[in-house]
C-alpha cells in the first residue's frame, strides 16, 4: 500500500504541470492526467520519478464526459485500490468573447470542463477519502473566481462557482480529515505565455522584461507572473499537518490582482 497518492488533472502541460513537479517531491505516488502523446508522457514521468523516485501513473480523461471521469477513477481504483489522499482539480478551457456573440457549444465545453468535472472527480473521490479519514481537495480556480473581466463572463462563471462549491464541500466534510481549499491564481508563467510575452516585446519593441512587466501591469500590482511551482508550493502546504484547519479558504496567489 503507498502511503500518499495523488492525482492532478490537467497536469501534462502549464499550470498543471508545474504543480506535478512540486507533488512529485512530496507524495509517494503521483498520477498525471492530460492530453500528451505518449513520447510526451514517458518524457514526463521520466522527469517526475527522478525528482524523488515517486512512483508516476498516466491515466487519461476526456472530462467533459462524466462517464470517462468515471472510468478514469475506476482505472486509479485498479491500480491503488485505497483510494486518493489528494485530489487537484486543475484542468480548465478558456475562450474570450462578448457575451452576445459567444459560442454555445463553446459555453458548454467550459461548463463541463472548468465546473462539472471538479464535481464529479471530487464525488468519485470522497468515498474512500472517508474511509481512511483523510484526504486534500485542492480546486484551481483563478483570480476571475473573486473578480471579473470583460469577454469572460462564462469562465468567471465557472471560477466562481468553484469557489462556491469548494465551500459547500468543506462544510459537508469538516469532521471527517478532509479539507477542501480552492486557490485563485493571476496571470501565471507558462511557456505559452512566454510566447505572448515575446511577441507582444516584438510588437512594442520592448526588451522581453520590458514586455514582461508591462504584460501583467494593469492585473498585478506587483507587476510580475505567478509560476507554476508557486502554485504547486501552496498545495504542497495544505497537503501538511500544519493546514488541517485550512479548509473552504479562497486563497490568492495573484500579485495583489484582488486587491485592487
Amino acid at each position: 500500500m503507498v502511503s500518499r497518492i495523488g492525482l492532478v488533472t490537467g497536469s501534462t502541460s502549464g499550470i498543471g504541470l508545474g504543480i506535478a513537479r512540486v507533488l512529485a517531491t512530496k507524495l509517494e505516488a503521483l498520477i498525471i492526467s492530460g492530453f500528451a502523446t505518449a513520447d510526451q508522457v514517458t518524457q514526463i514521468k521520466s522527469e517526475l520519478t527522478s525528482a524523488k523516485g515517486c512512483q508516476i501513473e498516466y491515466v487519461n480523461a476526456d472530462l467533459s464526459r462524466p462517464t470517462e471521469i468515471a472510468k478514469m477513477f475506476n482505472k486509479i481504483h485498479e491500480i491503488f485500490p485505497e483510494g486518493l489522499d489528494v485530489l487537484v482539480n486543475n484542468a480548465g478551457v478558456q475562450h474570450v468573447c462578448p457575451t452576445e456573440n459567444f459560442p454555445n457549444d463553446k459555453w458548454d465545453d467550459m461548463i463541463a470542463v472548468n465546473l462539472s468535472a471538479p464535481f464529479h472527480a471530487i464525488k468519485s473521490a470522497l468515498p474512500k477519502m472517508k474511509e481512511k479519514g483523510y484526504g486534500r481537495i485542492i480546486n484551481i480556480a483563478s483570480a476571475h473566481g473573486l473578480v471579473a473581466s470583460a469577454n469572460k463572463a462564462p469562465y468567471c462563471a465557472t471560477k466562481h462557482g468553484i469557489v462556491g462549491m469548494t465551500k459547500s464541500v468543506a462544510l459537508e466534510t469538516a469532521e471527517s480529515g478532509i479539507t477542501c481549499n480552492a486557490i485563485c491564481p493571476g496571470f501565471a508563467y507558462t511557456p505559452l505565455v512566454k510566447k505572448q510575452v515575446e511577441a507582444y516585446a516584438d510588437q512594442k519593441k520592448l526588451s522581453f522584461e520590458e514586455a514582461k512587466k508591462m504584460f501583467v501591469a494593469d492585473k498585478h500590482p506587483h507587476k510580475d507572473f505567478v509560476t507554476p511551482e508557486e502554485i504547486g508550493e501552496m498545495i504542497a502546504y495544505l497537503c501538511t499537518p500544519a493546514a488541517r484547519m485550512i479548509t473552504g479558504a479562497t486563497l490568492s496567489i495573484d500579485g495583489g490582482w484582488s486587491a485592487w
